[in-house]
């Protein structure tokens, strides 16, 4: 029953994901994409007072890799720049609640990866414990 719930999260992230599309004059942006299964990524941030103050993004690619863009948006609203670099692998995939595999992890991750990319300048992937 939990997983279908996730699941029906994770299609509804998908199929109606938050905060999709641009940003007039944004302050930060940067574009990542996953080489191995071709998923795209944009993001563009406004910052007010060191903390993200809205952001969007837009892309294509896979279900996981897009729902993860849109959940992760939500709870990078507000945050401050400092805690961006600190964000790993661990926290992209908690949010997603689902267990990823292998082969499906650098789908998850690439939300993040292109925001830390834009506030950091480090674009390498995430990592974490998992």
């Amino acid at each position: 029953m939990t997983d279908d719930l996730y699941r029906d999260y994770i299609l509804d992230h998908y199929k109606r994901p938050r905060n999709f599309g641009e940003l007039d004059h944004p302050d930060l942006t940067a574009h990542e994409h996953n080489p191995l299964c071709g998923d795209e990524l944009e993001v563009q941030i406004k910052v007010k007072d060191d903390r993200i103050e809205d952001l969007r993004f837009k892309g294509h690619g896979c279900a996981i890799s897009q729902a993860s863009a849109s959940i992760a948006s939500e709870e990078l609203k507000g945050m401050e720049l400092d805690e961006i670099g600190k964000l790993d692998a661990d926290w992209a995939l908690d949010l997603l609640g689902i267990p990823v595999s292998a082969t499906r992890r650098k789908c998850a991750l690439l939300g993040l990866k292109v925001v830390r990319g834009a506030v950091t300048g480090d674009n390498s992937w995430p990592v974490g414990s998992g």
